[in-house]
């Protein structure tokens, strides 16, 4: 695919170097400049600062915190990539470039959320007018995730230009290769434990009598609202849209909230499912209840479940 001609599409730049990562960046840059694309640049400081020094000499180059960008999540990145994107597009290029670097940090337990992001994009940015080029650091970024990017982006750019990725997976296949690690708070007693699940305003006292009840680590109290709003959104469309019986179970500990909700559905037919609002920024149609506990919980994983289906909400407090 080729980016100046006006395609949209997902590029990786794996550097192992300085100079590596510049080549690559400047190379993105000038083109979409040459052809009258705008570019903005999403960039860790670290990176960024390299990046400055580099485009000095581009200065129609825009630039975004990566904050804005990244800051909210992994599954809020998707929604707020594609915003970006449109925020810069102009009438006489609806194309736009876009240079960005998910960065996870060393905590294991949130790459799986980054390792899915990066699925996501590569299926969203195949529909839009927005070529975004990745850039992952083997220097700073942890050998699953520089996994991840190897194998979700279908167009590598290298030092002597662009090239085909061998080992690009379609997006849906990589979401589903990714294992669902266990949590071990389900091998304990739950603080609460609802089966049959008719009686949503019940549910609803009983959840924040439970809850009210925890040990958790100060300050939390905002993420625990969060954590049972999702909850809320997804036990109500496990009982619109999936068989009963709906089961709920819920754990609490000083350092995490986990909640589980099965119901005897088929679950989500679309892997994508819930990375976006389910009609685009107007959150008055309704449709809104995965992408909702995305953007409130750490972790959203769902899973078969015998003969239905299972989400199970992680909040992790700090």
């Amino acid at each position: 695919m080729d980016g100046a001609t006006g395609s949209g599409g997902h590029r990786a730049l794996i550097a192992d170097t300085d100079a590596d990562l510049v080549t690559g960046v400047e190379a993105f840059v000038r083109a979409g400049l040459a052809a009258g694309q705008p570019v903005v640049v999403a960039c860790t400081e670290e990176t960024a600062a390299l990046l400055r020094a580099a485009l000095r000499d581009y200065p129609k180059t825009q630039w975004a915190e990566w904050s804005d960008v990244f800051g909210s999540g992994a599954a809020a990145a998707v929604t707020a990539v594609r915003r970006l994107a449109e925020r810069h597009r102009t009438p006489g290029s609806p194309l736009v470039r876009v240079v960005l670097e998910p960065f996870a940090g060393p905590d294991p337990d949130t790459w799986r959320e980054w390792q899915r992001y990066e699925a996501v994009l590569d299926h969203e940015v195949a529909d839009e007018l927005v070529l975004t080029l990745c850039v992952t650091d083997t220097r700073r970024v942890p050998q699953p995730l520089v996994g991840a990017a190897r194998a979700t982006h279908p167009v590598l750019v290298m030092e002597v230009g662009e090239r085909s990725n061998p080992d690009h997976m379609e997006p849906e296949d990589f979401l589903e290769s990714l294992p669902v690690p266990a949590e071990p708070l389900e091998d304990t007693e739950p603080l609460l434990q609802a089966d049959a699940v008719r009686d949503l305003r019940g549910l609803r006292r009983e959840l924040a009598e439970r809850a009210a009840d925890a040990t958790v680590a100060p300050g939390s109290q905002p993420a625990l609202e969060d954590f049972l709003l999702a909850v809320d959104e997804m036990t109500t469309n496990a009982l619109r849209h999936g068989r009963p019986p709906v089961n709920l179970r819920l754990w609490a500990s000083p350092e995490r909230l986990v909640c589980t909700i099965t119901d005897r559905g088929a679950g989500f037919e679309d892997p994508f499912i819930g990375y976006g609002p389910a009609h685009g920024d107007d959150l008055s149609l309704g449709g809104m209840g995965l992408w909702l506990a995305r953007q409130l919980c750490d972790h959203v994983d769902i899973t078969p479940d015998g003969t239905g289906v299972q989400v199970r909400l992680t909040t992790v407090l700090e």
